[in-house]
């Protein structure tokens, strides 16, 4: 994108929000990076030069602009649509694999080098992980600076620098201020928007977004399939406890018309980078809708449903081996027997948090918990029980990784291979765990009448013919085609 010189002039001079996190523009004169719909008068066009990356500008000497704020753009959209390593490597750096096992620890994910990932990320991003990282790190700490009370050592320390100096150092290069004087101008204008009081021990945030967003299908699914005692709907929040690297969180996530609202508590600050990065992942919030409705409503059949209801999103989840567990006690089940299968083994083998501001109670059971479990002790069919206990050994053995780097083609291999799985399960992981925008339920009930109903084709086979057209966006597709229903998983709670 960035190297379609006339189109990002295009962008920046009709300020179009579609486009922010494709690009950045750099300004050479004040050597400011801004975002394409930066409310400023736009540069002259010879003066402005397009990189991909915060990381590419900062590391070009470009300091972040006061106004727009380039450092909060919703994420380039092309890493949660691509299988490749570069879009797996930009996942993993988003969940903070460098800042927790260095690049030889991102490259070992990845299968490859780490002189060739370095490379590789260069040549697409304009700088390499470990700029990419330190671009993340400036982001967390200015997020701490301006919604936290922390002493500014803190900040440091839970954003990742190594010291204080380069922390300090780091700020004031990215953002132009001092830590100090960043935390000075957000008291001032939260003093000015009559902001609400914070509350001790949570950090509250804006999660941007690409609009449209149609919240409806995206909350409902997570409300209406929640686990009791790890998830909950209260006073209109989707609220859920967090397995995170350091220690254990939990968050709530409100829809508002221009963003979501977040707000976080963690045992551990450190933690706050990736659990802001799961929370986008779950909520989808980095696609780009105006790209996957410009596709789907190039069906005539799907065009209507696209129109009523633009920017349905696919609602993942934050822990890809849970959402497995989950698929296989889902299989051939109602929602609400799937929530009290899932109930149970929360009960007897999660782990418990404290939630002084819900009924939240245990974090949902690691692959390790289960492994022990006793497969007469499930009030499963004897397959299904079989089923489970084979994906969970896989799981905790670590022979079956499932996770936001996972190749979503050789996944798909080893969960075909396992007994109890058919395409079915296969997809469902693929879509809402993996990420993958591609994956596609012909089988799936819903998905059947829904194409019944329109006039599509309603066999598996006559359906995946049809859909061919939809590419690459099928599970976008399933949404709008799940959401013909009137089940409680199309609909925002009341």
């Amino acid at each position: 994108m960035h190297t379609d010189t006339e189109r990002c002039v295009r962008a920046v001079q009709s300020k179009d929000a579609r486009f922010d996190g494709w690009f950045f523009t750099a300004v050479l004169t004040t050597r400011i990076y801004c975002r394409p719909s930066c409310p400023a008068v736009p540069p002259k066009v010879e003066n402005m030069t397009f990189l991909p990356s915060a990381a590419a500008c900062q590391q070009a000497g470009f300091r972040a602009c006061k106004r727009c704020r380039p450092d909060t753009s919703p994420g380039s959209p092309e890493w949660n649509a691509r299988a490749d390593a570069v879009a797996r490597a930009m996942r993993l750096i988003q969940d903070g694999v460098v800042d927790r096992e260095g690049v030889p620890g991102l490259a070992a994910r990845l299968g490859y080098s780490t002189r060739q990932v370095e490379r590789q990320l260069n040549a697409e991003l304009g700088a390499g992980p470990l700029a990419l990282a330190r671009a993340q790190r400036a982001q967390t700490a200015r997020l701490l600076i301006e919604t936290s009370e922390l002493p500014m050592g803190d900040v440091a320390f839970a954003a990742g620098f190594a010291s204080i100096r380069t922390f300090n150092d780091t700020v004031r290069e990215v953002f132009a201020l001092s830590p100090s004087e960043l935390r000075d101008r957000s008291v001032k204008a939260s003093r000015n928007k009559n902001a609400p009081p914070r509350i001790p021990g949570t950090i509250s945030l804006r999660l941007p977004f690409r609009t449209p967003l149609n919240p409806d299908n995206l909350f409902g699914h997570l409300a209406a399939t929640a686990v009791p005692g790890v998830e909950e709907w209260r006073d209109g929040a989707y609220r859920r406890t967090l397995r995170l690297p350091h220690g254990t969180g939990v968050v709530a996530l409100t829809p508002q018309p221009d963003h979501i609202g977040c707000r976080l508590a963690l045992t551990d600050l450190r933690d706050l980078t990736i659990a802001i990065s799961r929370c986008r992942w779950m909520l989808d919030l980095d696609a780009d809708p105006e790209a996957v409705d410009e596709q789907l409503r190039s069906d005539p059949l799907l065009a209507p449903l696209v129109d009523k209801a633009p920017g349905r999103r696919v609602p993942r989840t934050v822990d890809a081996a849970e959402f497995a567990v989950r698929a296989v006690l889902g299989q051939q089940v109602s929602t609400a027997a799937a929530r009290t299968h899932a109930a149970r083994l929360v009960t007897a083998h999660g782990e418990r948090v404290e939630d002084p501001l819900g009924g939240l109670t245990h974090l949902f059971p690691s692959p390790q918990a289960l492994a022990g479990l006793d497969p007469e002790s499930l009030a499963l069919p004897r397959s299904r029980r079989a089923t489970l206990t084979g994906l969970v050994s896989v799981l905790a053995d670590g022979s079956l990784p499932l996770g936001i780097d996972s190749d979503w083609d050789a996944a798909r291999a080893q969960l075909s291979a396992l007994p109890g799985f058919g395409p079915w399960t296969t997809e469902v992981i693929a879509m809402r765990a993996l990420g993958d925008p591609d994956a596609f339920l012909p089988s799936d009930l819903g998905v059947r009448r829904a194409a019944r109903g329109l006039g599509l084709p309603s066999t598996p086979s006559a359906l995946t013919e049809r859909a061919a057209g939809w590419r690459p966006w099928r599970a976008y597709a399933v949404q709008y085609l799940w959401a013909t229903d009137s089940h409680p998983i199309n609909h925002l709670p009341v």
